[in-house]
């Protein structure tokens, strides 16, 4: 069982959350929970690294972030034995989980569960500290943003757990943010490679490395919502959604297009003029790659005449908003290397995407979003693909519009509203 920020954001939500794991072990399950820091914790440790030293030493940094996991896993620890549970903490460092030396974006190695099996088999509830490790020569790490879902399905995955819940502020995956569509519906299941694919175009319900993580071992996630009542239904009723392997969806739960995702994070540029030669390209996003910055959608218009009689292209791309400062200082760094005559910015852009695992065996449906699109006077400004998902690039006043019309376009109304 893992538990987020705004589950563990005080005395009152601590003692339910621990309600709940005495409802799983009274059911006879052997139960490990993973814990984040109390809602706004993390970002008030870090603001305090930053007071101290804006060059902070990221093993100091670690060391100091990793504190508010620790305060909540002793808390909920001491409300579950006030309730007759017994329970006992166990730092990242004491298990210990193995990790590499990068801090504050750390990746788990080995887990090692000898001493955490034997306290389950005596019948204690394990409080691990979500978003924390240890490397090989005894330095506290973290895993960065969202390291407490990744943590939770390693130790689900090294437990050998039936399952990993992950109860959030959301009670399911929808098939769009319920928000802008009030007939999203909930999914009872979605494969882990809709879930990657989901998470990775703007759906927040779970960080891509935890899911990327799950499909790798194959560990059967659930989310859930941590805000019900007492009287809500048993996580094994599966009331939630299940993050699972293809293998498990039949034909008949199976749709075509599983959810549409978006994502107002997005700035796209447009290099003018752009020598059309070979190499030219890759001296493009040589210095982004260098920079640590991830190309999304790219397009390269068809070769035109520039100044003179050499022969020029455009190319645009689109990069997370937040590096939008670091790619236009990277790319005029590198212009006489490039080439180009211009650069042009916009951040009023969105990426609005179609997944469905039902893509690799159907027709019809980059055309059918193309259409809908279309049919509103909604113009599409680049277009990505993979196997299962279709992305388009538009104009951001544009994307709530774009949901709608879609979610109505693919069949994936409920037949009533919420």
């Amino acid at each position: 069982m893992k538990f987020g920020g705004t589950s563990m954001a005080g005395s009152e939500r601590i003692r339910s959350v621990a309600a709940r794991v005495k409802r799983e072990v009274a059911a006879g399950n052997q139960v490990a929970v993973v814990v984040s820091a109390m809602a706004g914790e993390t970002d008030r440790l870090v603001g305090f690294c930053r007071e101290a030293s804006p060059l902070y030493d990221p093993r100091e940094y670690d060391v100091v972030v990793a504190a508010g996991e620790q305060v909540t896993s002793g808390l909920l620890a001491i409300a579950l034995q006030a309730i007759g549970v017994p329970a006992r903490s166990w730092l990242g460092w004491q298990l210990p989980i193995h990790t590499d030396d990068a801090h504050a974006k750390a990746r788990i190695g080995e887990i090692d569960t000898g001493a955490l099996d034997a306290s389950l088999a005596a019948g204690e509830v394990a409080v691990i500290p979500g978003f924390q490790g240890v490397t090989d020569d005894g330095r506290i790490t973290t895993l960065g943003r969202g390291g407490s879902d990744t943590s939770a399905v390693a130790m689900a995955a090294a437990m050998k757990a039936d399952r990993c819940d992950i109860y959030t502020d959301v009670d399911g995956v929808y098939t769009t943010d319920p928000r802008i569509v009030p007939r999203a519906r909930k999914l009872a299941k979605v494969t882990y490679e809709e879930m990657l694919e989901l998470a990775s175009v703007g759906a927040k319900v779970l960080q891509t490395r935890s899911v990327g993580l799950a499909m790798k071992k194959n560990v059967r996630v659930q989310v859930l919502s941590s805000f019900t009542g007492e009287d809500a239904p048993m996580a094994d009723t599966l009331p939630g959604t299940m993050i699972v392997g293809e293998e498990e969806i039949t034909d008949v739960e199976r749709q075509l297009i599983t959810g549409i995702a978006h994502d107002k994070n997005e700035a796209k540029i447009t290099l003018t003029a752009v020598p059309d030669k070979p190499g030219a390209v890759a001296s493009v996003f040589e210095p982004l790659a260098a920079a640590n910055i991830n190309v999304d959608m790219i397009i390269q218009n068809i070769a035109h005449q520039s100044a003179g009689s050499a022969s020029a292209t455009d190319v645009t791309f689109t990069v997370p908003a937040a590096d939008l400062a670091r790619s236009i200082e990277a790319l005029n760094q590198a212009r006489g290397a490039i080439g180009f005559a211009d650069l042009v910015h916009d951040t009023r852009v969105a990426k609005v995407s179609v997944v469905g695992v039902g893509m690799r065996s159907h027709a019809g449906v980059a055309s059918t979003m193309f259409t809908t699109l279309g049919a509103r006077g909604i113009n599409i400004q680049a277009i990505s693909t993979s196997e299962i998902k279709v992305s388009v690039l538009i104009h951001e006043d544009e994307t709530e519009l774009a949901v709608r019309v879609l979610h109505t376009a693919y069949g994936l109304d409920a037949e009533e509203a919420a």
